[in-house]
């Protein structure tokens, strides 16, 4: 994901956001919930899209990626499916978990929804025009309900995401906070074992460094901006060791680690 923080107040905001501390929820929703989820998409500095032209521009240059589907999950009357990155990450990982524990697909309901779609029951300061969101189905399987509410109470206490369980119609509203959220599985795995963000080697000093001196391979669930934060770089600086006209990066490719 490109970043471009346009200012320092910007950069302030970004580096407050992602470093205090977030309590943890209920799943039940509240005004202070939708708040800090709209202030972490601001202090991310994230794209509030306009229109379905705007989401396809960044789909060519690699901002947003789509999600396709697979064994583990599954897509229902999905406007645009295009999502974050680090959004497409927490699907894979947390579909791959779900029907590992209850034997079913997740259904996912929506993603990244233009300004110009906004629904009648949604808020203001709505965080699907910018692709931090995601909408789940509600499992009818009672065992499978008590695992995901579980599952997302977890990670909600973690920090790294906030979900709500809607009503009408019955779904999971869940954003996640990219920055959180990567450090989060920074060295895990799926449940399929398929390793979705590659966890930085620590130097001597303690500081991270890429795996290799000089390069490095991208995995499945890589992004730029993941890349980049992890080695202490910034997206245009990778951008411009490698000749990237855009932020589009593909697993297998293999990347120069400029030095800091």
């Amino acid at each position: 994901m490109n970043w471009k923080p346009t200012s320092l107040v910007a950069a302030f905001a970004l580096l407050a956001v992602c470093s205090a501390p977030l309590p943890a929820q209920s799943l039940r929703g509240s005004p202070a919930s939708v708040n800090r989820i709209y202030n972490q998409a601001v202090g991310h500095g994230f794209r509030f899209y306009e229109n379905a032209s705007a989401i396809r521009a960044s789909v060519s240059n690699g901002t947003l990626v789509r999600l396709n589907g697979n064994a583990n999950y599954t897509l229902s009357n999905v406007s645009y499916p295009y999502l974050l990155p680090e959004l497409k990450t927490f699907v894979e990982r947390i579909s791959g978990q779900y029907r590992s524990a209850c034997g079913e697909k997740l259904v996912v309901t929506s993603s990244i929804r233009p300004r110009t779609m906004r629904l009648a029951n949604s808020v203001d300061k709505s965080v699907h025009p910018t692709g931090m969101a995601v909408d789940l189905r509600k499992p009818t399987n009672s065992r499978c309900l008590s695992w995901l509410r579980t599952t997302l109470s977890t990670l909600e206490a973690a920090g790294v995401l906030d979900a709500v369980e809607e009503r009408n119609p019955p779904h999971f509203h869940v954003a996640v906070f990219p920055s959180q959220y990567a450090r989060y599985i920074g060295g895990r795995s799926s449940t399929s074992g398929a390793q979705l963000v590659s966890a930085p080697r620590r130097s001597s000093s303690g500081s991270a460094a890429v795996s290799s001196a000089e390069t490095y391979r991208v995995r499945s669930g890589d992004s730029l901006w993941t890349i980049a934060r992890r080695n202490n770089l910034t997206v245009e600086g990778l951008k411009a060791a490698n000749n990237l006209r855009t932020s589009r990066i593909v697993a297998g490719q293999v990347l120069k680690i400029p030095a800091r």
